[in-house]
């Protein structure tokens, strides 16, 4: 039995079993609230923002944030906190404009407005590429997780992966919406109380007290928000902000797992208040993970020799935090910080599960196999979709054991999938113009570019000269661009769109 194994004490095992047996009493007691179509989907439109608004911090917080933030903090600066710093721009973005077309159009999909703009097609991709990207986000999170309490806790990393894949199906399957929401909540509300204890422990445990933080953290400048220079090659604070920018767009824009919480909430004003609160809030919760690696630097630094030399290399940064979590910090606390840790994973795979059974019932089975299902019929689809993308997700997880290429391109594939959604998505909410020629050629010029952008750094030999020069960042930046302009240009050359949004 290794050192991390036996800090694991029992009580730390009863916190963690009391935490799983919590999220599956919430899906039960949300059982009767998801017995329809549209409780299962968007809870009735009957939630409170605060409510809804701590579900969207929860879907924005993954194992990756909750592991990597400190990660990255601790093995450079606080460059990337620039991206969470660009959250309320996109968010105000979102309140003017996004929420109130997506409750007006009285669609639950993100992307049944593309039809009427540009035809059958459109939507099929967009609602194809999301539900690509959820499966391999499944995956992705749950082995993320996984591996980690695999090296640290000593655990099998199948049954990790197994057990959160069906406890996370289970719940979603039960409580529907509601039960994901109200779970995200409490576990958001779970996370943000373990990284503060383990912040406030972290100042309490540097020999010269909390000033040593600091002054080590300033002699190697760990609280760089990086260069203000013009380079389009580095991760400046300027590249950093505009990739936020694009991204956190696409979140609000063409992300089912938000444009669906902006349903559920009761009004347009709650949903305004919700996206609000949830990015206003990841600030300060992101700005604590960040502390928390910089204190991780800072206490590794004043205890030499604490830390295991493999996990002072940058690309094993991610495990600093975990092997702290289970070697330093008291009984109970710890289990409460890997429950976090779990906490952090289930509540992104409970949104891509949901979300993921809705698109499939709205743009695909409802729109292509059955237009006039009953209502048990379309409960019985999402039920069944549900249990799919679990058992396709965990399947996944179970894929990448040991095999690190799986993740480049997963981050690859999804570059190129996000891109062509949220340039297509603008595209036809800023011209009334653009129709099916203008949206083909800008999703075909879009994709090409950020194809390349993408692909083209890995390629050698006789492709040598005609690599991207620019930081991978830019790939969305300028893959949406170029899909926007183009189909502008198309747009004001050829005939004009649809107008018409279908509500199927």
């Amino acid at each position: 039995m290794n050192a991390t194994q036996s800090h694991f004490a029992t009580l730390d095992i009863i916190v963690l079993l009391a935490y799983f047996a919590l999220t599956l009493a919430i899906g039960l007691a949300c059982w009767r609230k998801s017995r329809s179509v549209h409780g299962f989907t968007a809870a009735e439109s009957s939630l409170p923002g605060w409510l809804t608004g701590l579900s969207i911090l929860g879907t924005y917080i993954s194992s990756i944030s909750f592991i990597a933030l400190p990660g990255k903090a601790f093995a450079s600066n606080w460059n990337s906190f620039v991206f969470s710093l660009s959250i309320p721009i996109a968010a105000w973005v979102g309140v003017k404009y996004f929420i109130p077309f997506y409750r007006n159009s009285g669609c639950i999909s993100a992307y049944t407005h593309l039809e009427g703009r540009f035809g059958g097609w459109a939507r099929a991709y967009a609602s194809a590429c999301y539900l690509l990207t959820q499966l391999a986000r499944i995956g992705t999170v749950t082995y993320l997780m996984a591996l980690p309490m695999n090296v640290l806790l000593g655990w099998n990393i199948r049954w990790i992966i197994l057990i959160t894949g069906v406890s996370t199906t289970l719940y979603t399957f039960i409580g529907g919406i509601v039960g994901v929401i109200w779970t995200e909540a409490i576990q958001t509300v779970v996370l943000i109380a373990g990284a503060l204890v383990c912040a406030l422990l972290m100042l309490g445990g540097l020999p010269e007290g909390p000033g040593q933080l600091f002054r080590l953290a300033a002699e190697n400048h760990k609280f760089s928000l990086g260069g203000f220079g013009p380079e389009l090659t580095q991760a400046t604070f300027w590249v950093v902000l505009v990739y936020g920018v694009v991204i956190n767009l696409q979140n609000f824009g063409v992300d089912q797992n938000y444009v669906q919480r902006f349903h559920t909430a009761k009004s347009e004003k709650e949903a305004r208040k919700s996206l609000w609160l949830g990015a206003l809030l990841y600030l300060p919760v992101s700005a604590v993970f960040f502390f928390i690696g910089t204190a991780l630097f800072a206490y590794y630094t004043a205890h030499p020799g604490a830390l295991p030399p493999e996990y002072g290399a940058a690309d094993k940064s991610d495990y600093v935090f975990p092997w702290f979590i289970v070697t330093v910090l008291p009984s109970g606390v710890t289990g409460l910080l890997v429950a976090s840790i779990f906490a952090a994973a289930m509540s992104t795979i409970s949104s891509s599960l949901n979300s993921s059974a809705t698109i499939f019932l709205n743009d695909y089975y409802l729109r292509y196999i059955n237009k006039d299902a009953g209502e048990r019929r379309k409960l019985g689809v999402l039920y069944a979709c549900t249990v799919a993308a679990g058992v396709l997700g965990t399947a996944l997880a179970f894929a990448m054991i040991n095999v690190k290429s799986a993740l480049d391109a997963w981050w690859t594939l999804a570059g190129i999938f996000g891109g062509g959604m949220l340039g297509l998505f603008l595209l036809g909410f800023l011209s009334r113009r653009a129709g099916k020629p203008a949206g083909l050629v800008g999703v075909a010029v879009g994709v090409l570019l950020i194809l390349w952008m993408s692909v083209s750094p890995k390629l050698g030999g006789v492709f040598t000269g005609w690599q991207s020069p620019f930081h991978s960042f830019l790939t969305i930046v300028f893959g949406t661009a170029a899909l926007l302009l183009t189909g502008l240009l198309a747009a004001s050359l050829g005939g004009s769109g649809k107008r018409s949004v279908s509500k199927k």
